[in-house]
């Protein structure tokens, strides 16, 4: 029964591909790199093994920094940890996909990876600069690649041996499908926004049926409000059942048979995201029920997240 498992210790395996995923995973969206360090510290402490990070974060060398502090202090050990960063969409021409991952590897002090993902199936010009625009301020995408193309080079990496898995991130259904049927090794993970006011059970019910863990990000709304933190439905729940608001949030995405990410800035929000304990089966089906439909971040029609600070 769900009631009877917990939620701190739960382990989602990785049908294609080699690993376990934890269910709870610290996102590491942080632009500050002092408050990098400490935040990944501190939820390492807290009890989070699921790190996901990015190229485009470009916030990996002090992650792997608190990384490095908490394997010298024998607080955990490396395979205990499940590790994800993220190609971006510079970097999608078959040729540049290797040099980005093993750069990657460099900045996180790491030997492999469990989890590669391209950040968003969108293409953009080749090179350093991470948003690449022309003088309109328009973006420049890349139209000498597709993401089949990127795909493939991905594979190569798996057949190499130092990344365990591979996956999509800020996806569509319309995209993922022939993804999916044309690849050769196929996606372990899909990570997109979900949450209450955005289940895309459509999405989901896909990734369900074929062995796909959906990775759900923006679980408590991003910040944004009035929103998720102060729907009354959430709000009851939490009263109920003696939670906050975001654990009840929590609860539910990793209920419904999805990881999450959160990305707690202090050690006590750290060890407040990762206390979550399954809900009463009526609760669970009051926030199912709630009809507002919001998203959030308009990346999966640009490839531009809008988490992100332009410039950073």
């Amino acid at each position: 029964m769900t009631e009877s498992l917990d939620f701190r210790k739960l382990r989602l395996p990785l049908h294609q591909g080699v690993g376990q995923m934890p269910a709870l995973g610290f996102g590491t969206l942080i632009p500050d790199p002092s408050l990098t360090r400490s935040a990944t510290r501190d939820a390492l402490q807290a009890g989070f093994r699921h790190l996901d990070c990015a190229e485009r974060y470009r916030n990996e060398t002090e992650v792997g920094d608190a990384l490095r502090e908490s394997l010298n202090a024998s607080a955990t050990t490396r395979e205990d940890l499940f590790i994800t960063t993220k190609l971006w969409n510079t970097n999608h021409r078959p040729e540049r996909v290797r040099p980005a991952f093993e750069a990657s590897l460099q900045r996180l002090g790491i030997s492999y990876l469990d989890l590669y993902l391209i950040h968003t199936p969108f293409a953009f010009q080749a090179g350093d600069n991470p948003d690449p625009r022309d003088a309109e301020g328009k973006v420049l995408y890349d139209k000498g690649v597709t993401l089949l193309d990127t795909w493939r080079a991905m594979e190569d990496l798996v057949d190499r041996g130092n990344c365990r898995a591979i996956g999509l991130s800020d996806i569509t259904l319309s995209d993922l499908a022939p993804i999916h049927d044309a690849a050769r090794i196929k996606p372990a993970v899909v990570q997109v926004e979900a949450h209450p006011y955005l289940p895309d059970r459509e999405l989901f019910d896909y990734c369900k049926q074929r062995g796909i863990v959906l990775l759900a990000f923006a679980p408590l709304g991003h910040g944004i409000r009035p929103g998720l933190l102060e729907d009354p439905v959430i709000l009851r729940i939490a009263g109920r059942v003696g939670k906050t608001a975001a654990q009840v949030l929590l609860a539910w995405a990793v209920q419904r048979g999805t990881a999450v990410l959160t990305t707690p800035k202090s050690a006590e929000r750290a060890r407040e995201n990762f206390d979550i304990t399954p809900l009463p089966q009526d609760a669970f089906d009051q926030i199912n029920r709630i009809e507002t439909r919001v998203r959030l971040n308009s990346v999966v029609t640009t490839g531009v997240p809008g988490f992100i600070a332009q410039g950073r």
